[in-house]
């Protein structure tokens, strides 16, 4: 059936075309145009924080309009899952994964959608990407593989007699079980025991922690979120026996462990910002983004004086 084009369809039809032709180039170079990016972020503690923290301050700087929906899990599988489900279902042009879990969460519920992940040790073996140098997929982001060498080098000098580590992890956490076997060797190499410590929740920190008294000499605590986010259990039971804890990053030795040799989270999260800048602007694409570190140059010590006289250890001697 032929229908006659009117004066009034032909402005409506113009009009539409107009508004397509404006969204296109608004698209591919910003203009007005308001992005949707949603945040999940696993739980609360001062590493994964600092990552959203260094996110956002990435996305302000780059003079993007954005709109972030923040979601929080609270640690919690099955709310990651619902959370995931809603950013996907809000139709966000980019979705943050903070932590393994929050990524593995988000990936499995949108292949299409660009997710940017951070504070993930290792994506390929959480089975994020298909491999870290390329992703081949929509997923990508910034990696905090701990330096689990130069750690156990602090542990052995503040501590130069311990023969045996105890290894606090969850094993709820894929990425942990790698740091462990990273401890192992690592512990190995210096002629130390590494003895392994788990809990599969929160609620065992306590129970965990006294079990190694009397048994270690020391604690060593990977940046496992369980373990962090419980951090201040770990120090009010290993403090008290004094059991030094050498801790995966600066948040846990804030939080009454004894050092680290760790990464700047905060600069983690920037580093994911000015990929997902990047994805947005269109200039390049997941798949072909390599998962990106923090160099050995962007780590710092940091020390808990009050909990190393409480232990009894000397921090004087990283000064020699």
């Amino acid at each position: 059936m032929t229908r006659c084009v009117t004066r009034r369809d032909a402005i409506a039809l113009f009009g539409g075309l107009t508004a397509f032709t404006l969204a296109g180039c608004n698209s591919s170079n910003g203009g007005d145009k308001v992005y949707k990016i949603g945040v999940l972020q696993l739980t609360e503690h001062d590493a994964l924080d600092a990552a959203n923290k260094g996110f956002v301050k990435a996305l302000k700087k780059s003079g993007l309009k954005y709109k972030i929906d923040q979601q929080n899990a609270q640690n919690d599988q099955s709310a990651c899952q619902t959370i995931a489900t809603k950013l996907v279902n809000d139709g966000d042009d980019l979705i943050l994964a903070i932590a393994t879990p929050a990524a593995q969460a988000v990936a499995g519920a949108t292949s299409d959608i660009p997710i940017v992940g951070t504070a993930i040790t290792d994506f390929a073996a959480s089975g994020l990407v298909k491999s870290n140098k390329k992703p081949g997929n929509n997923v990508t982001g910034t990696s905090d593989l701990t330096p689990v060498d130069e750690q156990f080098d602090l542990l052995v000098k503040l501590l130069p007699n311990a023969k045996t580590v105890g290894v606090l992890y969850c094993t709820a956490e894929s990425n942990s079980d790698v740091q462990v076997k990273m401890a192992q060797k690592a512990a190995k190499k210096r002629g130390l025991k590494a003895v392994r410590y788990s809990v599969s929740s929160s609620n065992e920190i306590q129970q965990v922690v006294e079990s190694m008294v009397g048994k270690v000499d020391a604690c060593y605590a990977p940046t496992d979120n369980t373990i962090a986010a419980g951090m201040s259990t770990v120090s009010m039971v290993a403090n008290e026996n004094k059991l030094p804890v050498i801790c995966g990053e600066k948040g846990m030795v804030d939080n009454g462990g004894l050092a680290t040799y760790g990464i700047d989270y905060e600069a983690l999260g920037y580093k994911a910002g000015k990929m997902a800048v990047k994805i947005l602007k269109g200039t390049s694409k997941p798949a072909d983004m390599p998962i990106e570190h923090l160099s050995i140059k962007e780590c710092t010590l940091a020390t808990n004086e009050k909990t190393a006289a409480a232990v009894g250890v000397d921090l004087s001697v990283l000064n020699s």
